[in-house]
């Protein structure tokens, strides 16, 4: 029984040391979310971006394994606002984001499945905003050689609190926000 015991122990040594655990730096100048959102009842949307505050990818083995991203919500703009049509100061405000209370928001990968054939991620992951943390599921697309990992996904604004403050204008809005997301390393 001893030997037994003593062998599984070199072997899960062996095993465990012959992994390659990294951690990946987010490259902040470089990684990106584009949002969009839409009018429930018109052909009009609205776009703009948003930018990371830090962020990391683990792996082991060269599959990702977890990861944790910090989103500067203070960053959050749209193309309105940068063509000097429109505020951005809504969206900051408590009617949206509330970033003076909730500057920040975070996505922190819990579990990932690889899918070989398309070199796709089935990634579920927990995303807080606005204090309120919900379960999400997306697909992403990593490209080792430049190390870039991009995904599309939308959510439900409604589950994180993200309403108008106006009945009557909130639902006018589409409940659904899209991201684009380019994530660099």
């Amino acid at each position: 029984m001893q030997k037994l015991v003593s062998t599984l122990m070199i072997l899960t040594s062996i095993i465990v040391t012959g992994q390659t655990k990294k951690t990946h730096n987010l490259d902040l100048t470089e990684s990106v979310i584009n949002w969009k959102g839409t009018y429930a009842f018109l052909f009009s949307e609205h776009t703009g971006t948003v930018h990371f505050k830090e962020g990391e990818l683990q792996t082991n083995d060269g599959h990702i394994t977890g990861g944790t991203f910090v989103i500067d919500m203070t960053t959050i703009s749209n193309e309105d606002y940068l063509s000097k049509r429109g505020a951005v100061a809504h969206l900051r405000d408590t009617d949206f984001f509330d970033v003076t209370k909730y500057p920040t928001a975070t996505l922190e990968i819990t579990n990932v499945i690889y899918h070989a054939n398309y070199n796709e991620h089935k990634i579920e992951a927990n995303l807080t905003i606005k204090g309120i943390t919900r379960p999400i599921n997306f697909i992403a697309f990593v490209d080792t050689d430049a190390k870039r990992m991009i995904t599309k996904f939308k959510i439900d604004r409604t589950r994180w609190g993200i309403t108008y403050n106006n009945k009557v204008k909130n639902k006018a809005i589409a409940e659904a926000i899209e991201f684009n997301v380019l994530l660099q390393f």
